[in-house]
C-alpha cells in the first residue's frame, strides 16, 4: 500500500466555493425537479480534483453547525458581518452531507464548534497515524501546519493549490504556524469581524513578531517600541488579548475519527448511482479516473 495520508476537507469552504464558481450570471444548476445542486456539483468536483492531485487514502469532511460557538460567546460580534446565504444555497446544506456520505466519507461536526476546530482536533489525533493535508481556502488553517500537517489553500481556477508545510510558511509568510495566530490576534480579521490592535497593519505586525517572536514577547518589550506603536497596543491591550483567543483553532473539540473510519474506500457503482440521480452526467462518465485506488 502507498503511504496513508488523510485529507481533512473544510466542508463550507469547498461548498461556497462551488456554489459561486458555478452560478455564472444568476444561472442555478437544478436538477429536473427543480432542486438546485450548483453548490453540491461544484464541490464534487473540487473533492474530486483534490483526490486526483493528492492522492488520499482517508478522506474526513468537517463542517460548521450554524453561527452560535464558543467564540461568539467571548464576542457577540463574531462573524456578525457575513450575509445571510443564498436561498439557492440553503437546501444544498443537507444535501452535500449526504452526498458526502454516498462517496463513503464520514461527515464531522459538533454544535458550538466551528469546522476549523474539528480539522485542528482530527489533525492532531490522526497525524499520530499518518500525515495530513488540510483542504480549504481559509488562511487561518496555517496556523496547524506542523511536521506531519500540511495546509493546502484553494486558489482561483481548476488543480490550482499553494501546498504550505513548515518551510513554505516560513519562506513566504516569514512566520511560524504558532506566530500565525499572534499576526490574527494584532491585526484581526475582517471576514471574521474582530478587529485586533486599531491601527497594525499585517507589515507592522509581521515586522513586530520577527524580532520578539509572540505577542508575549512584544508586551515584554513595549518600553522599546516607537511611541506610535507602544500607544496603539496599550490603547487596544484587552481587544489584543481576545483576538489571540479568537484566531486560535481549539485542538480539543469533542470529536474524534479512527483511520478504520475514514479510509478511502469509494463504491464506483453507488457514486454512479448517485450522480445520476443528481444529474450530475457529466461527473459521471469521468469519476473512475479520478477516484484514488487505495
Amino acid at each position: 500500500m502507498t503511504d496513508q495520508k488523510v485529507l481533512l476537507v473544510d466542508g463550507m469552504a469547498l461548498l461556497f466555493r462551488g456554489y459561486f464558481a458555478n452560478s455564472y450570471g444568476g444561472y442555478i444548476r437544478k436538477t429536473k425537479a427543480g432542486l438546485p445542486t450548483n453548490a453540491v456539483f461544484g464541490f464534487v468536483k473540487y473533492l474530486l480534483d483534490a483526490c486526483k492531485t493528492f492522492n488520499p487514502t482517508h478522506i474526513v469532511c468537517c463542517w460548521d453547525l450554524g453561527s452560535k460557538t464558543f467564540r461568539t460567546d467571548k464576542f457577540e460580534g463574531y462573524k456578525g458581518n457575513r450575509p445571510d446565504a443564498p436561498a439557492e444555497l440553503i437546501p444544498q446544506f443537507d444535501l452535500v452531507k449526504e452526498v458526502v456520505t454516498g462517496l463513503n466519507i464520514p461527515n464531522i461536526s459538533f454544535p458550538g464548534y466551528e469546522a476549523d476546530d474539528c480539522i485542528g482536533t482530527l489533525s492532531k489525533q490522526l497525524s499520530a497515524h499518518m500525515d495530513v493535508l488540510v483542504l480549504t481556502g481559509d488562511h487561518d488553517m496555517l496556523q496547524l501546519v506542523d511536521e506531519r500537517v500540511k495546509v493546502i489553500i484553494m486558489k482561483k481556477g481548476p488543480s490550482n493549490y499553494a501546498v504550505y508545510d513548515s518551510e513554505k510558511l516560513l519562506e513566504e509568510k516569514q512566520l511560524t504556524a504558532k506566530q500565525f495566530i499572534d499576526l490574527k490576534g494584532l491585526i484581526g480579521d475582517t471576514s471574521d469581524n474582530y478587529p485586533g490592535v486599531k491601527g497594525i497593519g499585517e507589515k507592522t505586525a509581521t515586522k513586530l513578531l520577527i524580532e520578539y517572536l509572540s505577542i508575549d514577547g512584544i508586551l515584554e518589550n513595549l518600553h522599546q517600541l516607537p511611541k506610535s506603536v507602544k500607544t496603539k497596543i496599550e490603547a487596544d491591550l484587552e481587544m489584543l488579548h481576545l483576538c489571540r483567543e479568537l484566531a486560535t483553532i481549539s485542538c480539543d473539540a469533542p470529536v474524534t475519527c479512527l483511520p478504520d473510519e475514514c479510509l478511502w474506500q469509494p463504491d464506483q457503482q453507488k457514486i454512479f448511482a448517485l450522480f445520476e440521480e443528481l444529474e450530475f452526467n457529466s461527473l459521471v462518465k469521468d469519476v473512475s479516473r479520478f477516484i484514488a485506488v487505495s
